[in-house]
This record gives structure tokens, sequence and C-alpha cells, in this order.
């Protein structure tokens, strides 16, 4: 029972921890624009940054 309680609060804090890291990574880049476009995650792996991907890349809808 306690390993099961253990992986549970190991997988919440992974995942907070990743939602955190985005938070910070959106507010940075919202703060350094000079830096670049900020990476859309919901658009096939950034193709809107320019990185050469076309309209039939590929991309699951």
């Amino acid at each position: 029972m306690r390993t099961y309680l253990v992986t549970i609060a190991l997988i919440m804090g992974i995942g907070l921890i990743g939602i955190a890291v985005d938070r910070l990574y959106r507010g940075f880049a919202k703060k350094n624009p000079q830096l670049g476009p900020f990476r859309d995650s919901g658009k096939c792996g950034s193709c809107s940054g320019g990185s050469g991907c076309s309209g039939s890349s590929g991309c699951a809808s």
C-alpha cells in the first residue's frame, strides 16, 4: 500500500512540475519577445515557427 501511495505522489509531483515549467517558459517567452516566437504546443510540433513544415507534413489533426 505504501508503494502505491508513493507512486501516486510521484506521478502527481512530476505532472505538477511539468505544468510549472511550462508556465515559467511561457512567462519567460512573453517577457523576452526578442528571442523569437513562443512554441505553440497545439500546432504540429511548432511548424508555425518557420521550421519548414508544410500543410501536408503528416501532422495528426
